[in-house]
């Protein structure tokens, strides 16, 4: 499994301009082929625990709602923080967030949460932050 199409160069580009996290909810040993393919940006998700026969033993969650909390605690060090995201698991960090955004989100979830700009496309994405960070193009 790979990236989506255009996912390495939005990557690229917002590494240029900031500081990118990013806040997943999987686990790094599911994530690292991923995260080899985007050049590695720093990570923060869960961790497995691997037994000596290579089997899952057992698993360990960050925190509760730690997307939101991660973006809480960089609000409080002053950074001024953007977050971008497509599921309910999500609506949280957007919320946290000083500019929060749907990429490619169900049908339904907008209807929900009106509050979250909707963009289908890595150019939309990029866009947004760039107006929302007042980024360089």
């Amino acid at each position: 499994m790979g990236p989506l199409e255009g996912a390495r160069e939005f990557v690229a580009w917002i590494r240029e301009r900031c500081q990118v996290i990013i806040l997943s909810d999987t686990f790094y040993q599911f994530a690292l082929p991923l995260m080899r393919q985007l050049g590695f940006p720093t990570l923060f998700c869960n961790q497995l625990e691997i037994d000596g026969q290579g089997r899952i033993a057992n698993y360990h969650m960050r925190m509760q709602n730690q997307k939101k909390h991660s973006v809480a605690a960089f609000k409080s060090l002053n950074f001024f923080t953007m977050a971008a995201g497509d599921a309910y698991n999500d609506t949280a960090m957007l919320g946290e967030a000083d500019a929060g955004f749907f990429f490619r989100p169900p049908e339904h979830l907008p209807k929900e949460f009106p509050q979250f700009p909707v963009t289908q496309t890595y150019a939309e994405l990029q866009a947004r932050f760039s107006k929302a960070g007042n980024l360089k193009p």
